[in-house]
């Protein structure tokens, strides 16, 4: 027992010794008397003179209130290689779900497999909604962020979310990537402005089914929205690997602006 307890702590210090996220500065936003914790990742040589891209990415609601530290291994290593910190200098905003909200406006039935989902844009949004636009707006005002250029991006939960912060604020995200995610069909609009938007998922998701990000694409589509989707067959609900490791991901993203 003791080798195998041994064999497992060295494993431990490796993989968390390979992942150095020391780079994404942890920060608290205070709105509202409730505190939004967040971690946020500044250019490679941030000049103050010059004007960067900000990329705000929305976690699962398996990380709800705790460290969010997982998430940045999957998304927020991207931006930690040499190569994207010098080809894609930029601003990296990932903000905590409270345990108390959640990102999107959604009723989920747990009796069901997969889980089941409700989507009602008509509802109040969430405090955390609130919060995390009231931030990004915080940092794109107070740093050096080029407004044209603002993304978001979002996996599981922060897949609804990322639907529902571009509905509840058109004028604010220059593209929108959400994983394994859906949205509500019905109320969705997009009456103000159109930008593009790249959907991922797993066909063989058993926690979010893939049935709702195919019925977000053909909305978008009736919408005319400009929407690229990418269905990964076999996969499950770790599609974000699939998506993350899409050679175009950081291109795409950064080749559009308002």
């Amino acid at each position: 027992m003791r080798k195998i307890f041994t064999a497992c702590a060295l494993l431990f210090c490796f993989v968390t010794s390979a992942q150095d996220f020391s780079l994404f500065k942890k920060q608290e936003y205070n709105e509202s008397g409730k505190m939004l914790l967040y971690r946020i990742l500044y250019p490679e040589n941030y000049d103050k003179s010059k004007k960067y891209p900000l990329v705000l990415f929305l976690h699962g609601s398996g990380e709800r209130g705790s460290d969010n530290e997982i998430q940045l291994t999957h998304g927020g290593k991207l931006f930690l290689a040499d190569s994207n910190r010098e080809k894609f200098p930029c601003f990296v905003l990932f903000p905590q779900c409270p345990t108390d909200s959640s990102w999107g406006s959604v009723k989920v039935d747990r009796t069901k497999t997969p889980l089941s989902f409700s989507f009602d844009y008509t509802m109040p949004q969430t405090w955390a909604m609130k919060a995390v636009i009231d931030l990004t707006q915080h940092i794109a005002s107070t740093e050096s962020v080029d407004k044209s250029r603002i993304y978001i991006s979002g996996l599981s939960m922060g897949g609804f979310g990322t639907f529902e912060a571009v509905y509840r604020y058109p004028k604010l995200f220059a593209v929108a990537m959400p994983i394994c995610g859906g949205g509500d069909t019905v109320h969705y609009n997009r009456r103000v402005k159109k930008i593009p938007f790249w959907i991922f998922h797993g066909d063989a998701d058993a926690v979010v089914n893939v049935e709702n990000s195919r019925a977000m694409v053909r909305t978008l589509e009736s919408l005319h929205v400009r929407v690229k989707y990418s269905e990964y067959p076999g996969v499950n609900h770790n599609s974000w690997d699939n998506a993350f490791a899409e050679p175009t991901y950081l291109s795409w993203m950064f080749s559009h602006k308002k």
